[in-house]
């Protein structure tokens, strides 16, 4: 785990400056920038975490009442247990759990400061933030894909009444809400909604739900369809949101939907505006980054990826437990760069 220590890296100093030149910034505090943060921190690398919102913010925007598909042990970074009542956690008990990590570890983060520009290249980067400006020899990416929904693209998407996120059913008890979307979001939004005594109209653009939706969760649904607790409209979009009605089509024809909310839960994506603006390529139907599987270092030297983001629009590909794994590789990598330039430093002083 000492990766630099062992090559001769001295350690940090315990002090933060925002001009100094920093070893390592990761840009994202989810649990894939803390697991990295971590072993930035063993590894005695001069780091820092910056995150627009709170630590682990994409986890702070799941719904309430959320329980993890994953086992709790599946969860886990750090080396540091995951105490759950059940076998499966929830929401809370994440929040819990993370916030604690970062506490043990006293990690080092920049949390509601917003990354606004970066410039620059290896060996030295130039973080921008809403806050000042940071130098840095390398850079984590591991901002996720919550931040970015996809858009319906629709006229009045952008009504004060139209969400892209659901967290509390609570707020729609007897309201009509129109949920758009057939994923786990979309389904468990609905039942959480229909139970709490919302009038629930479901769209949905295929004609089943989407075969990754939560298998204890598709005969609830199925049968609070069939027998009439919630209206469905398969096979169908939508094509304008009014602030009273939202108007679909359907294979049988233009239908009108009177809405008090609509959910548009239709999942999401990286920051592919970020990704030009780094040099980061992407490729395939997916539109997954381009990086190396040993390393994690994308085409732009110096440059990392980690977490959910490196499944690109496959957004049911990388989760915490498939990735929390990938810190430690990643910044042994880091610290072999830092120690190549370090040589390459001290060769031309001598020269």
């Amino acid at each position: 785990g000492n990766a630099c220590r062992k090559r001769g890296v001295s350690l940090p100093p315990v002090f933060l400056h925002p001009m100094k030149l920093h070893d390592l910034i990761i840009v994202g505090s989810g649990p894939a920038g803390l697991a990295v943060a971590i072993e930035a921190r063993k590894a005695g690398l001069d780091y820092v975490v910056i995150d627009r919102g709170a630590v682990v913010d994409a986890i702070q925007r799941f719904p309430e009442l959320m329980t993890f598909f994953s086992s709790a042990d599946r969860l886990e970074i750090g080396g540091l247990p995951f105490p759950s009542v059940r076998r499966r956690p929830t929401r809370q008990e994440a929040l819990e759990y993370y916030r604690r990590v970062a506490d043990h570890y006293r990690l080092r983060l920049r949390l509601y400061e917003e990354v606004t520009d970066v410039k620059g290249q290896w060996p030295e980067f130039e973080v921008v933030t809403s806050r000042g400006v940071y130098r840095t020899r390398t850079l984590v990416w591991a901002t996720g894909f919550y931040g970015e929904p996809n858009r319906l693209n629709v006229p009045g998407e952008d009504l004060p009444h139209v969400h892209h996120y659901y967290t509390s059913p609570y707020r729609y008890y007897r309201r009509r809400v129109v949920i758009v979307g057939g994923g786990n979001s979309a389904v468990q939004a609905a039942l959480e909604t229909a139970l709490r005594s919302a009038h629930v109209t479901m769209v949905v653009r295929d004609n089943d739900f989407h075969k990754s939706v939560k298998y204890w969760l598709l005969p609830d649904i199925k049968n609070r369809i069939a027998e009439g607790r919630i209206r469905a409209f398969f096979q169908s979009v939508v094509r304008e949101i009014t602030p009273a009605a939202v108007i679909i089509q359907t294979p049988d024809g233009v239908q009108h939907i009177t809405a008090d909310h609509v959910l548009a839960l239709i999942g999401y994506r990286p920051d592919y505006g970020w990704f030009r603006r780094l040099g980061i390529q992407w490729a395939g139907p997916h539109r997954k980054p381009v990086y190396d599987p040993d390393t994690f270092e994308s085409n732009v030297p110096g440059l990392y990826l980690a977490g959910a983001l490196l499944g690109g629009l496959h957004t049911n590909e990388f989760f915490i437990e498939n990735t929390r794994h990938h810190a430690r590789p990643m910044v042994q990598a880091i610290c072999g760069r830092l120690q190549q330039l370090r040589r390459g430093e001290f060769h031309k002083r001598e020269g």
